[in-house]
């Protein structure tokens, strides 16, 4: 691992800033940063935060959410996890917690002000950033509009950006009222990222 990422990786995974906010939350947890990082990554996954599997393994995206990513992508397991194919950096890179109705918590802004920057800066070798859900929408791109919006007009970020839905099963009705999304996108995306890691 290059100098540069080094002393970030083990900054980040020390981190425990957030503690006192994830006290509060209902599931009263303590920090654990979900790391995955790579200085020769050539795929930036810039996602919300973990959730609550990521937080018990340790590992993103090893889940359904997970399955379904990598089948968007067209990689299969084993790649997706390779050394110098995937960096996670996410708006929160802990478990924000849950709320009294058992829903995700939005992670803390203070995560992505103290790492984003720090993390990306690290990882020279990006080629293309993959966006996934409104909040992360919000934070990398700029956009206010509905998240809908923001993935049918993916091209406008082409090629180095490509703006997702979350893969969770929750978002499957989404997916079946946008049948544009396999029919256009998914095709354009996996070809992509086939032309990011041949090179």
């Amino acid at each position: 691992m290059p100098s540069d990422l080094r002393p970030v990786e083990s900054a980040l995974v020390e981190c425990r800033h957030c503690a006192p906010h994830f006290a509060k939350t209902a599931t009263g947890h303590a920090p654990r940063p979900i790391v995955h990082l790579h200085h020769a990554a050539r795929i930036v996954i810039a996602s919300q935060a973990p959730g609550a599997r990521a937080h018990a393994s340790g590992v993103p995206f090893r889940d359904p959410s997970g399955v379904r990513l990598r089948d968007w992508m067209g990689l299969d397991q084993q790649t997706f996890f390779a050394p110098g194919v995937v960096a996670v950096v996410p708006m929160g890179f802990c478990f924000p917690g849950q709320d009294a109705e058992g829903n995700d918590l939005r992670p803390p802004a203070i995560c992505a002000e103290m790492w984003q920057e720090r993390v990306l800066a690290a990882l020279p070798a990006v080629r293309l950033t993959l966006v996934i859900g409104a909040v992360a929408q919000r934070q990398r791109l700029g956009r206010r509009g509905p998240m809908t919006e923001t993935v049918r007009n993916w091209r406008d970020h082409a090629p180095g950006v490509v703006p997702l839905p979350h893969p969770s099963w929750r978002n499957t009705p989404w997916l079946k009222r946008n049948p544009w999304f396999d029919a256009e996108l998914l095709p354009a995306l996996r070809q992509r990222v086939a032309e990011v890691l041949a090179d």
